[in-house]
């Protein structure tokens, strides 16, 4: 009875036994199934992660080429812009020393036909006498005292029919024959022989009669860096130039007159039309006009003007935006 009692007890004990097992399998199961499960959960967010982050790199990518294609764009834009600039400066510079070493040859030509004659006072000679009587230590004294020029103007109606005169001017380069177009503008580009030349030549305003000398004769040129025809008329504003009281007079020669003239007005300003009239309503408004160029002088040249007074203008270019400008009155001719 007893070893049938071991023998259930130890049935029991091994059924008890495999139900441990089993339970133990049935739970090493379960944790194994959740095992596999979590790591695939883990693999699919990592998975559309990695994709995202992929699509994310593509678009970026994409722009970044974009960009990179732009920025190339505006760089290969900016460099065909450089080296255009880089031409056309060059072309502009080879230009200049053309028109320059064409001006001086043109000059040299001149200078080598025309004689200018100093000529002293003679019968005829006629001075213009101020309203207001300078006193006798004003330098107008001394400048109708100065020399006319004359000028034989055959060779230079030769070389260009549409020569006018010559001018003079003390304390700078200009000493040249001038001219007169129907326009403003064709000597602009033009030199004396009517040959194309950037640098110009000196002429007179097409409105202007030479023979019959209005109120205000105008004068242009351009002013040119290599000091050539109105170059040196900047040095109008310099203080040693206003210094030599010798230096404010302008000689004029041309076929029917030689004239002297005192500077009275020299100025810098913006580019401006009010200075180069020629016609007035009456005598009243032309002293108006005189005196409005006497009062913008940048020095004080201690001169009167009257009704009667008439002007030389000379005018040129101190940049592309404002002007150089010289005003003098007639003070002593002849007529030829």
């Amino acid at each position: 009875m007893e070893t049938k009692k071991k023998t259930n007890k130890n049935q029991a004990k091994t059924k008890t036994n495999n139900n441990k097992k089993s339970n133990q399998k049935r739970t090493n199961s379960n944790k194994d199934s959740t095992k596999i499960k979590l790591p695939e959960s883990t693999i699919m967010k990592d998975y559309k992660k990695s994709k995202e982050q992929s699509k994310e790199k593509e678009i970026k990518g994409k722009k970044k080429k974009r960009k990179l294609k732009k920025k190339n764009a505006i760089l290969l834009l900016l460099m065909i812009i450089a080296f255009a600039f880089l031409i056309y400066s060059g072309v502009f510079i080879i230009r200049w020393f053309i028109d320059n070493k064409n001006t001086q040859k043109m000059t040299e030509q001149i200078q080598e036909k025309v004689v200018i004659d100093e000529m002293e006072d003679k019968e005829g000679t006629e001075v213009v006498e101020p309203e207001v009587k300078p006193p006798e230590t004003d330098p107008y004294w001394d400048y109708i005292k100065m020399n006319l020029i004359d000028v034989d103007f055959t060779e230079l109606k030769a070389i260009n029919s549409e020569t006018k005169g010559w001018i003079q001017v003390n304390g700078t380069n200009i000493n040249y024959p001038f001219v007169q177009h129907s326009d403003n503008s064709y000597y602009l580009t033009h030199q004396f022989d009517k040959a194309y030349n950037g640098g110009g030549w000196v002429f007179l305003d097409y409105r202007n009669n030479i023979s019959d000398l209005g109120k205000n004769t105008i004068i242009y040129a351009h002013g040119r860096e290599n000091k050539t025809m109105f170059g040196t008329l900047k040095n109008i504003l310099n203080s040693d130039w206003y210094n030599d009281t010798n230096n404010h007079i302008i000689k004029l020669s041309t076929e029917t007159q030689n004239t002297l003239w005192q500077v009275f007005s020299v100025y810098r300003i913006p580019n401006t039309n009010d200075y180069i009239k020629t016609t007035f309503l009456n005598d009243d408004n032309f002293k108006t006009f005189a005196d409005m160029l006497k009062n913008r002088s940048a020095v004080n040249f201690n001169t009167t003007l009257s009704k009667n007074d008439k002007i030389l203008t000379l005018s040129t270019c101190w940049n592309d935006y404002e002007k150089v400008v010289m005003h003098a009155k007639l003070i002593k001719y002849v007529n030829r």
